[in-house]
């Protein structure tokens, strides 16, 4: 599905929070890649993610966007 990045994410396929590096983050539905590095500089300073859900600490989730993508990631 395209994202208004030009990305897409394939059906049924979850990306791993604590694997993806920025390039596959910014796959997925508006994410981009400032917002993909700081999910990859997030996880460098505070470990793995525990839960998805952990994403609203990153600066410029909201929970809208966290909603959206909570079907597309995983742990």
């Amino acid at each position: 599905t395209p994202d208004s990045a030009g990305g897409s994410v394939a059906a049924g396929e979850k990306i791993n929070l604590n694997t993806a590096g920025a390039e596959e983050l910014a796959t997925l539905p508006r994410v981009g890649p400032v917002l993909a590095q700081r999910i990859v500089d997030w996880r460098k300073q505070h470990g793995d993610f525990q839960r998805v859900e952990e994403l609203d600490a990153v600066d410029g989730f909201g929970p809208k966007l966290l909603e959206g993508l909570l079907p597309l990631v995983r742990v």
